[in-house]
């Protein structure tokens, strides 16, 4: 759908972006964290094993302290409410009102529906007008129905363009089709169906996919460079190809449609719809409704998303440029290209999704401003100018909470946000007063840790343990957390913990023996999660906020703190949130406060604790353990991949490494790779007997581009890559 798919894998529990370390400093072996909350894991953790017992409390412990604060004061103008609450969809990329009529909101589903609703904040159902599920093909991860634009007139003509992807006769292709509704636009019929023009698809990645009107009365169409990774096939600067490109014709003019005579290439010297070229994957663009500017979101590839604003005849770089710097050259020429608006490195997000101009009248402060968000780490930006008319891009929510598809604004200029993953609808409305900034500034004051000793926990805090833990470039760490008084975690069919709002998880950090960083990551009241790094002074007496992140120095060592936002970048709603802590994972023994050693999941039942029925999740095993290699080396996939590489994750293609995934339904085997080939010969995610042209092992053992996982960690793993390596040699063929 668009290159939400990257090779972040980062998940909580051992979050990779969140704790880094250069390449040049040499690592001590080993994961860390499998001697977890206390015992049993040598290293710094010296507490005696324990006495073996069945649980390891016999009762809740009350917590009267440790429970989640209300989010840091924000400078932001804005805030986030849930518009239309009864309603929830399913993985939504579109919200739209038909030209002259308030009373309803189309929402396009990627799966395949249109559905309406009505434009009341009490909507309790919403009803299908069209569904081509049965039509399109959804089954490449950026595939499906991905964008309607109603026609200026649709109130007369009922005519409505939807974009989508489907199997033609060369394969998977992109199609845009026009579809009228005799009924005043209570449905569409799909036997009206009418091709507008296909572009075929050489992979399954960059669709592109959206459509819009613009004032013009032309329709504008954005397609991807085709996918893989790297533009492969050059279609971003080649004006032959549609691809890597956004479109403009004109359909009313002619059937199926015309060229307008003042697109830049009517007359020759390449394709004569296209409208500008030199895109990657311009995931929404829009028109300001003031201006008539055309304005962009256009992902980028391994380092920079970018924002756009497009003009006739534009070339916006790729694959020349990602964003305004040379892609994989020291070099490149520049005269011709067009630099983007605002930019930003995957420090701050890894998928832009392009917004709207705000017009509205609720937000005078943002009047002419254009919003701008993130699929990865709900960050939502604001492009503001400064004195000097230059662009000045401000932050406004640094965690939303969401998975940002799609903006969407309405005929009186409010903008909406879409949750892809938990198919919501989110309004921007004022912020409101700003409260005072009680948010604790060191770790002492965070009710969690004794005030006077926070190497302490208090009771409240239960520790566990994981078995197959994320690499974490060799440092050692402690797990606990907490839930308010009176709630309890839901057990979710995947297996996965729902924690309730309020929760506390913790996670400490040690390199060589001293305590250099404890995290929090907490379930606001509002239901959001965020994470908060607390860095320990030289003394080891107390750690203190980071507002943002911080390289540090350790010794001899160096660490690095994740920013807030780093840690959003994985911590999604496809991940769980709190990967680590699941089902899977926790089927093992940690020590207890009072010196037994117990199960973890046995003792979170015993306490009551957990609430729901899990499937049949089959356990993990220890990685570096005597279980069978293909159990070993899935388990460590599953703990440090699955969180991005599962249905509605941040990885790229279909891949599913969860552990529970039959190996022949992973997407894994035989599989080329769409992000890239790495400069190997003939190679494959995992090709059976071959580590060296397995993708999988190979991005595992690079540093630097082309590393798994691409950011957060500056030291291989020799253990891991020697289990992945000798698991894919001993593979005598696919499934």
């Amino acid at each position: 759908m668009r290159q939400w798919w990257l090779w972040l894998v980062l998940a909580w529990v051992g979050c990779g972006a969140c704790a880094k370390e250069p390449a040049h400093v040499a690592a001590p072996g080993g994961s860390g964290g499998t001697g977890g909350s206390g015992g049993g894991g040598g290293g710094c953790f010296e507490e005696p094993d324990g006495t073996p017992a069945a649980h390891g409390l016999d009762s809740r412990p009350a917590n009267p302290t440790c429970i989640a604060p209300a989010r840091p004061r924000s400078e932001a103008a804005v805030a986030l409410e849930r518009a239309f609450p009864a309603l929830q969809f399913t993985r939504p990329v579109g919200l739209l009102q038909p030209p002259g009529d308030r009373s309803w909101f189309w929402v396009v589903e990627q799966n395949g529906r249109v559905l309406r609703f009505a434009n009341e904040e009490g909507a309790a159902s919403a009803e299908p007008v069209i569904d081509l599920q049965e039509r399109i093909d959804a089954r490449p991860m950026e595939g499906g129905l991905l964008g309607l634009a109603f026609h200026p007139r649709f109130e007369s003509n009922g005519q409505v363009y939807l974009s989508f992807t489907d199997q033609g006769p060369s394969g998977l292709r992109s199609v845009i089709a026009r579809y009228v509704s005799a009924d005043g636009g209570a449905t569409l019929d799909p036997a009206s169906e009418s091709i507008v023009l296909t572009v075929n698809q050489p992979y399954a990645n960059h669709n592109g996919g959206h459509v819009a009107f613009g004032p013009d009365g032309m329709l504008y169409i954005g397609f991807g460079d085709g996918g893989s990774g790297g533009d492969p096939l050059g279609s971003g600067q080649d004006l032959r190809s549609r691809l890597g490109k956004i479109l403009r014709i004109d359909v009313d003019a002619a059937a199926p449609f015309a060229v307008p005579d003042d697109n830049p290439w009517a007359g020759g010297g390449g394709d004569p719809t296209i409208w500008a070229h030199g895109l990657r994957n311009p995931w929404r663009f829009s028109f300001d409704r003031a201006t008539g500017d055309l304005w962009a979101g256009d992902v980028g590839q391994n380092a920079w998303e970018e924002v756009d604003r497009i003009v006739r005849g534009g070339n916006y770089g790729w694959n020349v440029r990602e964003g305004a710097h040379c892609y994989e050259a020291p070099t490149c020429e520049t005269a011709e290209l067009i630099d983007p608006v605002a930019e930003y490195d995957h420090g701050q997000g890894q998928s832009i999704t392009g917004g709207f101009v705000y017009r509205g009248a609720a937000i005078p402060a943002l009047a002419g401003v254009y919003l701008y968000g993130d699929f990865s780490s709900g960050r939502l930006w604001g492009l503001f100018s400064d004195d000097e008319g230059a662009a000045a891009p401000r932050v406004l929510i640094e965690s939303t909470g969401l998975a940002i598809s799609s903006f969407a604004e309405d005929a009186e200029g409010a903008l909406y946000l879409l949750d892809w993953i938990g198919g919501g609808i989110h309004r921007i409305v004022p912020a409101g007063a700003t409260a005072p900034d009680a948010f604790p500034a060191k770790l002492s004051e965070t009710g969690c840790f004794d005030p006077a000793d926070p190497t302490v926990p208090v009771e409240a805090l239960l520790p566990y343990d994981v078995i197959a833990p994320l690499w974490s470039d060799g440092a050692e760490k402690k797990r606990w957390f907490a839930i308010p008084d009176g709630t309890s975690i839901g057990l979710l069919p995947d297996g996965d913990f729902d924690f309730p709002p309020g929760s506390v998880l913790v996670k400490e950090f040690r390199l060589g023996c001293e305590r250099v960083e404890t995290r929090l990551f907490v379930r606001h009241e509002d239901g959001g999660w965020a994470g908060y790094s607390y860095a320990w002074n030289e003394a080891q007496t107390d750690a203190e906020l980071l507002p943002a992140g911080a390289l540090r120095t350790w010794g001899e060592r160096s660490w690095e703190h994740p920013s807030r936002a780093d840690c959003m970048r994985c911590h999604t709603a496809a991940a769980g949130w709190v990967l680590g802590v699941e089902q899977a994972q926790l089927d093992r023994e940690t020590r207890w406060p009072g010196g037994r050693r117990a199960n973890v999941l046995a003792t979170l039942e015993r306490l009551g604790l957990l609430q729901g029925t899990a499937e049949v999740v089959p356990a993990l095993v220890d990685p570096h353990g005597d279980a069978p290699m293909a159990d070993r080396a899935r388990s460590y996939l599953h703990g440090n991949c699955s969180g991005c590489h599962r249905p509605g994750g941040g990885g790229q293609g279909v891949l599913d490494l969860r552990m529970g995934t039959p190996f022949a339904e992973a997407g894994l085997c035989n599989v080329p790779p769409q992000e890239g080939e790495l400069g190997l010969a003939d190679p494959r995610l995992v090709a059976p007997g071959a580590p060296e042209r397995s993708i999988v092992a190979v991005r595992m053992e690079r540093l630097g581009a082309g590393r798994m996982p691409p950011v957060g960690s500056g030291v291989v793993d020799e253990a891991g890559l020697a289990l992945v390596e000798d698991w894919i040699r001993g593979l005598p063929s696919c499934p």
